[in-house]
């Protein structure tokens, strides 16, 4: 079972890597508040209770929750956040996901290709799928009622107003976080680092077993490139990229879609 804490949670100052080896979402600090980038699954809610605890903190001092987009392992404590006080807010292509509850994502964003070719060619990416369901990814309760963007805009309404910036292809509603002030991009699974099916590790596209449109998810890096301001790109999944991000998306070009 991949570990469930890290000692490396703080990656820039303010912002902190919460999850485990295969999922990880983001608390950053504002001073107008708390915001949660993505939400992990059901099962790192106690790692959250605690790492807010460590401050005198709770989860009531969540103000919002930007989801990246609409996958399970992405939307696990949405539910339970938007309960207690938060704005969930997902972009309105992936917030029938949020509305029909975690296992509606096959539907409503099918995959470009099974993912059984990807297993029966590496058994080991067998960890991924198991240690989802085992930590709740698809019995989470649906989350109806959440807050929508259709376009790229400055979300005023939460700490820091980050500018949310479309990056579909993965789901049709993927989105990245740009907070320009402090250079962080979060790109959700537009961009990652690890993936799980096919073991890569470095800059690269989603595999197609998770991916709903590869061709469209190609064209959003490109978006990635023109944005100014980013010195640090967060993904879903792997490690934390710094520097240009322009070198981040062309090796995520030459590594494809899988």
């Amino acid at each position: 079972m991949p570990r469930s804490t890290r000692s490396d949670r703080r990656v820039a100052p303010g912002v902190d890597r919460l999850g485990d080896d295969i999922v990880n979402f983001y608390l950053v600090e504002e001073p107008d508040g708390l915001v949660l980038i993505d939400a992990g699954l059901p099962a790192h809610l106690k790692q959250l209770r605690a790492h807010l605890a460590g401050s005198g903190r709770s989860l009531t001092d969540i103000r919002a929750v930007l989801l990246t987009h609409g996958h399970p392992d992405h939307t696990g404590l949405a539910h339970t956040l938007q309960q207690v006080g938060a704005d969930i807010w997902v972009h309105e292509s992936d917030a029938a996901i949020l509305r029909d509850g975690p296992r509606s994502a096959l539907r409503h964003a099918k995959p470009e290709r099974s993912a059984l070719p990807y297993l029966l060619r590496r058994p080991a990416a067998i960890t991924t799928p198991l240690h989802l369901a085992r930590t709740g990814a698809f019995t989470a309760p649906a989350t109806p009622g959440v807050r929508v963007f259709d376009t790229d805009q400055r979300l005023n309404e939460v700490p820091g107003a980050p500018q949310a910036v479309l990056l579909p292809g993965h789901t049709a509603g993927s989105t990245g976080y740009l907070f320009p002030d402090r250079g962080l991009l979060f790109t959700g699974d537009a961009l990652v680092t690890h993936d799980g099916l096919t073991g890569h590790t470095g800059p690269t596209l989603v595999c197609r077993g998770f991916t709903h449109d590869s061709h469209t998810a190609l064209t959003s890096l490109d978006r990635i490139d023109e944005l100014t301001g980013a010195t640090l790109l967060l993904p879903g999944h792997g490690q934390p990229v710094t520097g240009d991000p322009r070198t981040a998306t062309r090796q995520a070009r030459q590594a494809g879609s899988h």
